[in-house]
């Protein structure tokens, strides 16, 4: 049962990682406005395409991880990857966005990110 638990959550974080890179990809400036730090009118366009890049590929990798190599190396990587929103938190902070959104989007998945590793660890 415990292992069920840990590679659900661990595959629907990574899914719903992989969703916010193709969101950013697919429509930057919207997505940005929910990141906490909304995109500029006239820029920024590289700098989202490279958020949206990196979200999918973190929720591609760890996907792969689950499927190929099961919960030990997965566990690893969510532990690991724990410190991107973390990254995006103190980001946010930094730019004068939403402490709510610092805090209850971005530590909050963090979080959530350290629940799910410990989880995987534990199974």
């Amino acid at each position: 049962m415990m292992t069920a638990i840990a590679y659900t959550l661990a595959a629907v974080l990574n899914l719903f990682v992989l969703y916010i890179g193709l969101g950013f990809l697919v429509r930057p400036k919207t997505w940005a406005a929910g990141y906490g730090v909304p995109a500029k009118p006239d820029g920024d366009a590289a700098y989202l395409t490279v958020k949206g890049v990196r979200d999918a590929t973190f929720g591609l990798v760890g996907l792969a991880l689950l499927l190929a190599v099961g919960t030990y190396a997965g566990a690893w990587y969510m532990l690991v990857v724990a410190l991107a929103p973390l990254g995006d938190m103190v980001i946010v902070l930094r730019h004068g966005g939403p402490k709510a959104t610092a805090f209850g989007v971005h530590l909050a998945t963090s979080v959530v990110i350290l629940i799910s590793a410990a989880l995987l660890f534990a199974a």
